[in-house]
């Protein structure tokens, strides 16, 4: 038995490679690396990030290879800051064999990589997501005719407490005690401007009258748990036929629905004419009831593509008008949009598709922001945020590509992986023990098995 020794000898001064310590390294990133290198991954972001680097002076830089990998390890182990990823690199001897860092070599710090992403812009994160959708349709996963488009909301790092008048300029607490003191409290304290805060009327808080000094791009606006908070708005567009992420951007939490359709869309578009040129592009689009409207409806019709919207009770639509009793041209346009949307959405095949947006779209939010770790950025301004939730994607989509190639998609899925794989065994053995017994009349009784070979001889 090994005991803990009473005094602890110095290091020793010279260490062969031999005694350190090595890891027999981990199978699922193993198998990504071997995907990145057999794609030319890095030989692909160092000729995009060429131009960022200066080609004899300044600081020891971060290669480009390893600046995307240590993102992908952070959707990959559901880290949502540069810090943590950082850290568990730095504590992981599989991760550093995953990013090639040789023995003599320190990780890289969270400084590092938050100053190699400021150097990166969003076109060139965006050019890796490309690259990695064209991976995705060289395995036949891009199908790219029939795309849902749905949104949610990120927690911005900035807190409520900070945010301040867009006029004047003062804090919240400021803006009460103002209002306290005009209403008669003199000298109020934080409990009392607790209580007088509670009490007042009209105490919504409203994007056009309050900001945040701290990220000027981060809203107001309720999450999905009810809770406000200030948040940014990420919305994806998503292959129905396969669930691999064609498009997502970051916009204001404030903005509709219908209002940020059309740059989802476009993205999309230009996203699958990339990787399939000689496909017929996006061609129907499926979303729920948010997205409806008579704007939203005759745009799609005009470029040509085929709307799957629901549509939200709003009662019996009137077309005509009060005077004259016509329907004008415009509103005609919109009727027609309107009814072959309808027509389309209540038909057998749209009812399946607004079962598959939900099962699709949805996904994708819990594997990138719930598992992923990033419901909540640890980024400010919506450059920054992009170029986080873009890697974060691509990083969904190689999961789906190792997934439709090995069955694993995440290092998580290994886990029980080797009980499964004997729970499946043992059932096909037992399936086929029972195909068996129903083919040769196999019958188990106490006397012995009536209707084996010996049984059916002695009759």
């Amino acid at each position: 038995m090994g005991k803990r020794p009473a005094a602890r000898q110095g290091s020793p001064l010279w260490v062969t490679t031999a005694d350190l310590p090595t890891n027999a390294g981990h199978p699922f990133f193993e198998r990504l690396n071997r995907v990145l290198e057999d794609a030319g991954f890095d030989a692909f972001v160092e000729s995009l990030c060429a131009v960022f680097y200066a080609s004899r002076m300044g600081r020891p830089s971060l290669r480009p290879g390893r600046y995307f990998r240590m993102l992908l390890i952070g959707y990959f182990e559901g880290l949502s800051s540069e810090r943590g990823i950082a850290w568990r690199v730095a504590d992981s001897l599989s991760l550093r064999s995953f990013l090639d860092l040789d023995v003599t070599e320190t990780s890289p710090d969270h400084s590092t990589l938050s100053r190699t992403r400021r150097l990166i812009d969003v076109e060139t994160h965006e050019a890796v997501f490309t690259w990695v959708l064209e991976r995705l349709a060289e395995a036949g996963l891009v199908a790219g005719k029939t795309v849902g488009i749905d949104a949610t909301t990120l927690e911005a790092n900035a807190a409520m407490r900070s945010i301040e008048r867009r006029d004047t300029g003062e804090s919240h607490e400021a803006f009460i005690r103002r209002l306290a003191e005009a209403s008669g409290v003199e000298t109020p304290t934080r409990a009392d401007l607790a209580r007088f805060d509670r009490s007042r009327k009209n105490k919504k808080t409203s994007n056009k009258e309050w900001k945040s000094p701290q990220d000027p791009d981060a809203k107001i606006a309720k999450m999905k748990d009810g809770r406000t908070h200030l948040a940014h708005k990420a919305e994806h567009g998503v292959d129905m036929d396969t669930g691999a992420i064609v498009s997502v951007t970051v916009q204001d939490a404030s903005d509709g629905d219908t209002a940020t359709l059309p740059e989802t869309l476009i993205m999309a578009a230009e996203q699958v004419e990339a990787v399939q040129p000689e496909g017929s592009g996006v061609e129907e689009v499926v979303a729920d009831k948010g997205y409806h409207s008579d704007e939203t409806l005759v745009g799609l019709r005009e470029v040509g593509v085929r709307s799957h919207v629901s549509e939200p009770e709003r009662g019996r639509r009137r077309w005509q008008d009060k005077k004259t009793g016509e329907t004008p041209p415009e509103k005609r346009t919109a009727q027609q949009a309107l009814y072959a949307n309808r027509r389309r959405v209540r038909g057998r095949r749209g009812r399946r598709l607004q079962r598959r947006r939900g099962e699709m779209v949805e996904r994708t939010f819990a594997h990138m922001y719930e598992t992923g770790g990033m419901r909540r950025v640890w980024v400010r301004g919506h450059e920054n945020v992009r170029k986080r939730v873009l890697i974060q994607a691509a990083a969904c989509n190689i999961g789906l590509l190792l997934r439709h190639q090995t069955g694993v998609g995440t290092p998580r899925s290994l886990q029980g992986r080797a009980l499964a794989a004997i729970c499946h065994l043992i059932d096909r053995l037992i399936d086929r023990w029972g195909r068996l017994t129903r083919v040769w009349g196999f019958k188990w009784t106490p006397t012995g098995l009536v209707g084996s070979f010996a049984h059916r001889q002695a009759t």
